[in-house]
């Protein structure tokens, strides 16, 4: 009898509607994967969607409640619990890349992602945890869909996918994490602030990995990555891909200006966001 393949594993974690159970299925792939339980194979068809417990409310963007500026715990929580939804639907998106797209690479495209889902699962752990400490728990607040909604637009392409959602919906934590941290600081919050910190410097590998891979399919088929990925943002993202940018760490992550260019104007943030992001893992 063979071994399990990795889509199977990939569709648990999928089919897993509780959120700390699914964080269970994620760590268990990775594990499982690392060990060499698992076969590269592709036997396993992914969802339309993942399962979903019905909690949070999932609404349209334009109804969600505004979260205000960390000033109270309400604000507090209700940024944390948005966070943490980004974090859960990252698990999602993770493994179903590998498991949709995954034949169209090699081996070591499934490490790098299986790592980037396990590190989701982590993450969203973290924010569940401090939520819990606010006296709240995720699903409590409404939330929105729009990461899925471009999981499902890019559902048959891999270079759409990587295009769209991690180099730009992902990217643009790279963008926003610097402001939210000095909140939670600027509120006293430490212990969410160094949270914070782990998180934006584990989403710059991410990043970088959706380049990477991105890189590695234009090369295959030998096409311009700038030109390619410019107007794949312009056909598949709905809306403005807008600054302020944070430049250093998209410049890390193999988002450069000249890839910026034509999409919007570039914009750095202070440079003193980035230093307290990169001093948090010390």
């Amino acid at each position: 009898m063979s071994d399990p393949d990795i889509s199977a594993a990939c569709r648990a974690v999928l089919d897993e509607p509780d959120p700390l159970a699914k964080v269970k299925a994620a760590r268990q792939a990775a594990r499982d994967w690392r060990a060499g339980r698992l076969d590269w194979a592709f036997a396993t068809p992914m969802p339309n969607r993942p399962a979903r417990t019905g909690r949070p409310p999932l609404l349209p963007p334009s109804q969600m409640p505004k979260r205000g500026r960390a000033g109270s715990d309400r604000a507090r929580i209700a940024m944390l619990h948005a966070l943490a939804h980004i974090e859960y639907v990252a698990i999602d998106l993770a493994f179903d890349l590998v498991g949709r797209f995954g034949a169209h690479f090699p081996q070591r495209f499934v490490d790098d992602w299986v790592e980037v889902g396990a590190e989701e699962a982590m993450h969203f752990a973290l924010l569940e945890r401090r939520l819990n400490a606010y006296g709240a728990r995720y699903g409590d607040l409404p939330a929105h869909d729009g990461l899925w909604e471009a999981a499902e637009a890019t559902a048959i392409d891999p270079i759409a996918r990587l295009a769209i959602v991690p180099m730009v919906l992902e990217a643009r934590g790279l963008d926003v994490t610097p402001s939210l941290i000095s909140r939670f600081e600027t509120a006293g919050d430490m212990r969410s602030g160094r949270i914070l910190r782990r998180i934006a410097e584990d989403e710059v590998d991410h990043v970088a990995a959706g380049v990477a891979w991105f890189r590695f399919l234009c090369s295959a088929t030998r096409i311009d990555c700038v030109q390619t990925w410019q107007s794949l943002v312009r056909l598949h993202f709905r809306g403005v891909v807008k600054p302020p940018f944070n430049d250093s760490a998209r410049d890390r992550a193999g988002l450069t200006k000249e890839m910026m260019a034509g999409l919007a104007a570039s914009s750095d943030l202070p440079h003193t966001h980035l230093s307290r992001v990169r001093g948090g893992n010390s």
